[in-house]
């Protein structure tokens, strides 16, 4: 036997067939909501039993008992056998319950008792209907008895708004009586989305679009929205036409270029959704982009360009052009500088020695391809403030400033022009120092400067005079006797100075001295003569003499010759000979002199006949002493007296041991070193002969540079990375000393420039900063970065120190500002700081809620609580509650205060909510509000009470009548469901 319901409507028929039939046993899958298995009704003389398989799925075999109907027996009808099925009431919607299960939807011959799979049934709220699927009920105890098993059914339908349905049975292919019909109308809702629109038509501007209307769903729909993304391909999307219109023609496109579309449809409901995205591209081809402009030429301010006619063009066709530049030195923006029909334009006002990039374009082609050129430098101005010191006898030194406008570039070579007489030199060169070597002395010679750069070579400086200094005379040669020597008297000459460039006068002074002990030297002659006779001089006596030659620029060293007397020295040979007392010395035959620095260390040096003898290559500021001896026919006569002299001082010696020092001797605060434009050197001092060294002169290639006295100095201001050959010679109060050998050094590269520091990312207690290559140093990878920050005592500190180029610090303050600056460190050196870079830490988030508590309160409320958060750095706490229930697929605020609980009220009954909640920071110094993570959702579900469901069970019992509700019509038609079932099954009892 089977029962067939049928569910009937005007539109199409819709079968739903249910068989049933009685022959046991039975395995019956079983399935409820909650897990458990619902109880089981079996008729007399069968048993059940539950099973569960390896999977975890739970059946019921249900099976005769033995003792009432043994194996073989099963109840059956004869297939002939027809019963009219009972007459059915029309069809309520109730709502659903959750103790309700469901049979499968599709009918099909089942075993023998088997109880059908069951699931939840959607959940709806009581006597409502928001959408066109609700729940039809066959009454509320639709049941049918087949021998002892009672079955109750439940049907869902998808259903349409305003349409007629009604129920009947069927039993073997008979049908029974249909129920009464019963209107009722769904609720309505939003428009269904819409189709993609389609394209009908298209050109080079414009674009006609069609869409179909959707399923308005009980509303009629009221208009259309069609958006689209104006061809720029950033995914949002503007309003272009809202009407009720179903086509729209899109005007003023550009050729050959694709646009978005979406549309969506609107009625007194609301909005439908939008339909999926598509583009559509208007005809044409691409346009023709223009070529670039040319430099025809550039000045310091100014640059004149070109460019060509488009060849697409006609003749007759009026064209407009548009040149656009880019200064670099203002922003990346293009901006347009010239606009109408020629085809060249120039472009003035700008600054010199500037790179500018220029493209031009007409109405209908693209940008051209960018021009990158750039103005020239100016003529530069002349040089400022030239002087000149260390002026010497054969030369002088040239300073001067860089001009006060350099033209716009800052590669300058200076020019300086001497002149002297018919005779010209020019030097050249990047220093802002020239020493002038060679010169002619006590010469009078005109300088002047002028500096040249890429843009021309500047008007020269006035004219400035200098003059060389006058040398003293040279040194004199050593007076020598004139004729005979006298007993009282004799007669001097000498030569003037051995070097005596003289352009004035020169007076010569004769000093004498007895080579007595404890008597001063006194001058016996001065003037311009050079030769001299001197008187009263006493027999037998030694007398030294030396000449010096004076002129308005010094005294010159003095000659000094030694000269022994002996105008006596017969009388003392005819002592020793007296038979020779009548030769009066004629008869001396040899001079014998002795020379040594001191009496054990004389040495004879001269064996003759003359009366003056000169010795070479002595040492400067050094005492020597001699003695004389004559010898005649008679043999040697007794020696001198002893006499002592001391040569004068001269020049320097040699400097030995001149080298380069990693680290300055004396190092100044005041004045840094650095090894890429710095040198230190050190010398040994080498012997002053006689006078003490004043200075010292370094030579580096055209450049003098002069020290003091010590033994180390300091050259600055070098070019890094280059190469420098150097000599030194000491001078003292005699004149500069030889040059020593060359000295060849090397500065090093510069240090790195310290890197830009960013901040990566920033949190409340955290700063993630990064720091890139320097434009103006080669960084390698052995770059070691050194970072600091200024801690609470206003000094900073290093925070890190690695080859890296991010560090984040943690720990730190919300809202708080920190300093920081970073240098680099290579092989060059330690390079220098940064500027101090300031960086600020956000504000904290308030902390992520535990999830709301909630109680149930009397009818259909309830209360939600939640924990608090003091407020934080003086900052008020907020909070905002949201709720999702029912149908909604998003949760919505419901609350948004500084309380902690609030009570939801006009729930639905038996439906799902969840409720959720964030705190909110109100910044007080900034008006703004931080918002913290949503906190985990409370699940919870408004249950009736058991008073509330005895009310409604009351209310269910109200006769039938014109002023029945929905709810009471469906417990009606469950109940004849019900009645059915059990006629059904008092009639199988019968036949069986």
């Amino acid at each position: 036997y089977a029962v067939v319901c049928i569910l009937q409507y005007k539109q199409s028929r819709t079968f739903f067939s249910f068989l049933f039939s009685a022959s046991g046993p039975a395995e019956v899958p079983m399935m409820s909501p909650n897990g458990s298995i619902p109880p089981i009704h079996v008729p007399p003389g069968y048993v059940s039993q539950v099973l569960e398989d390896n999977t975890g799925v739970r059946r019921v075999v249900v099976t005769p008992h033995s003792e009432c109907y043994p194996p073989s027996y099963s109840p059956a009808l004869s297939p002939s056998h027809h019963i009219h099925p009972p007459y059915l009431t029309h069809p309520h919607f109730i709502p659903a319950s959750h103790t309700s299960y469901y049979p499968p939807v599709s009918p099909g011959d089942m075993p023998p008792h088997q109880f059908y799979q069951h699931r939840l049934p959607p959940i709806y709220p009581e006597g409502k209907l928001h959408s066109p699927h609700a729940l039809l009920s066959l009454n509320e105890s639709f049941q049918m008895a087949i021998g002892d098993i009672l079955y109750t059914f439940w049907i869902t339908l998808d259903l349409t708004v305003c349409v007629f349905y009604r129920v009947s049975t069927v039993c073997n292919s008979v049908k029974g009586p249909s129920s009464d019909a019963r209107a009722f109308t769904t609720h309505s809702a939003p428009p269904d989305t819409p189709l993609p629109p389609r394209l009908s038509h298209r050109t080079k501007s414009s674009l006609t679009l069609q869409w179909k209307p959707p399923a308005d769903n009980g509303s009629k729909i009221t208009n259309y929205v069609l958006e689209w993304d104006e061809g720029k391909k950033n995914s949002i999307f503007r309003e272009y036409y809202v009407g009720h219109q179903r086509h729209c023609k899109v005007m003023r496109l550009c050729p050959a270029v694709g646009y978005t579309f979406r549309v969506a449809a609107l009625n007194d409901i609301g909005t439908s959704g939008f339909s999926t995205e598509v583009v559509f591209n208007t005809t044409g081809s691409l346009p023709q982009t223009s070529l670039p402009p040319r430099l025809a030429q550039a000045g310091p301010s100014w640059v004149r360009l070109e460019w060509t006619r488009p060849n697409s063009c006609s003749i007759e066709e009026v064209v407009t052009y548009t040149l656009e530049m880019q200064d670099e030195t203002k922003g990346l923006d293009f901006q347009a500088v010239y606009s109408g029909l020629e085809l060249n334009r120039k472009v003035e006002t700008l600054k010199r020695n500037t790179q500018y990039k220029f493209r031009v374009s007409e109405w209908r082609s693209a940008p051209s391809s960018l021009l990158v050129c750039k103005t020239t430098s100016d003529r530069p101005g002349p040089p400022v403030n030239p002087a000149v010191n260390a002026v010497t006898y054969h030369g002088f030194c040239v300073t001067w400033e860089p001009p006060q406008d350099d033209g716009g570039s800052g590669d300058l070579t200076y020019v300086l022009e001497i002149s002297e007489g018919n005779l010209e030199g020019i030097s050249e060169g990047p220093e802002r120092k020239h020493l002038c070597e060679d010169l002619k002395p006590a010469t009078s010679y005109f300088l002047r400067l002028s500096c040249v750069n890429v843009g021309g070579q500047s008007l020269c400086s006035d004219d400035l005079t200098v003059r060389t200094r006058i040398p003293p005379p040279g040194r004199c040669q050593p007076p020598s006797i004139v004729g005979d020597v006298k007993h009282k008297e004799m007669t001097l000459q000498w030569d003037g100075p051995l070097c005596g460039e003289e352009s004035e006068n020169v007076e010569f002074s004769l000093e004498m001295c007895a080579m007595e002990e404890g008597l001063e030297p006194m001058e016996v002659y001065c003037g311009s003569k050079t030769e001299c006779t001197v008187g009263n001089l006493l027999p037998g006596t030694t007398y030294r003499f030396q000449v010096c030659a004076a002129n308005s620029a010094g005294v010159s060293h003095p000659a000094c010759m030694i000269q022994l007397f002996m105008n006596d020295l017969r009388n003392a040979c005819s002592d020793l000979n007296p038979q020779n007392k009548v030769s009066s010395g004629i008869d001396i035959s040899e001079y014998r002199l002795d020379w040594g620095c001191d009496l054990d260390s004389l040495e004879l040096v001269y064996s003759g006949t003359e009366t003056c003898f000169q010795i070479f290559n002595l040492e400067a500021s050094t005492d020597y002493c001699c003695r004389l001896q004559a010898v005649n026919q008679a043999g040697a006569g007794p020696y001198s007296d002893l006499v002592t002299c001391r040569t004068p001082a001269a020049a320097p010696d040699v400097v030995s041991g001149f080298r380069h020092v990693d680290h300055p001797l004396n190092p100044t605060e005041n004045e840094p070193f650095s090894h890429s434009t710095c040198l230190a050197l050190t010398w040994d001092e080498p012997h002053c002969n006689g006078a003490e060294i004043t200075s010292y002169s370094i030579s580096m290639g055209d450049r003098i540079i002069t020290t003091r006295s010590v033994t180390g100095h300091i050259i600055r201001d070098l070019l890094p990375d280059s190469e420098y050959s150097l000599q030194i010679r000491a001078e003292n109060e005699m004149g500069p000393g030889p040059f020593s050998q060359t000295l060849t050094v090397r500065t090093r590269p510069l240090p790195p420039s310290p890197p830009r520091l960013e901040c990566a990312a920033v949190g409340p207690q955290s700063l993630k900063l990064r720091w890139g290559f320097s434009s103006r140093s080669q960084l390698t990878d052995d770059t070691t970065y050194i970072l600091q920050m200024e801690d609470r005592n206003q000094r900073f500190v290093v925070v890190y120190r690695g080859p890296s180029h991010t560090f984040k610090l943690q720990r730190l303050s919300e809202s708080s500002r920190y300093r920081f600056r970073i240098q680099a460190v290579s092989e060059a050196g330690e390079g220098p700081f940064s500027d101090t870079y300031t960086f600020c830490t956000t504000k904290s988030l308030p902390q992520t809620l535990k999830a709301p508590r909630v109680v149930q309160l009397e009818g259909n409320a309830c209360e939600v609580t939640w924990e608090s958060i003091p407020p934080m750095r003086g900052d008020r706490i907020s909070y905002v509650l949201q709720v999702l229930g029912g149908r909604d697929s998003d949760y919505k605020q419901v609350y948004k205060g500084d309380e902690t609980s609030f009570q939801l009220s006009g729930l639905q009954w038996n439906t799902d909510y969840r409720v959720r909640v964030f705190a909110c920071r109100r910044c007080v110094d900034t008006l703004q509000e931080l918002c913290g993570s949503f906190s985990p959702s409370a699940h919870f579900n408004l249950r009736r009470s058991d008073a509330t469901l005895a009310v409604e069970a009351d209310i269910t019992r109200v006769p039938i009548g014109k002023t029945l509700s929905d709810e009471q019509f469906a417990g009606l038609i469950v109940f004849g469901v019900a009645s059915l079932s059990v006629l059904m099954a008092f009639l199988l009892q019968l036949l069986i």
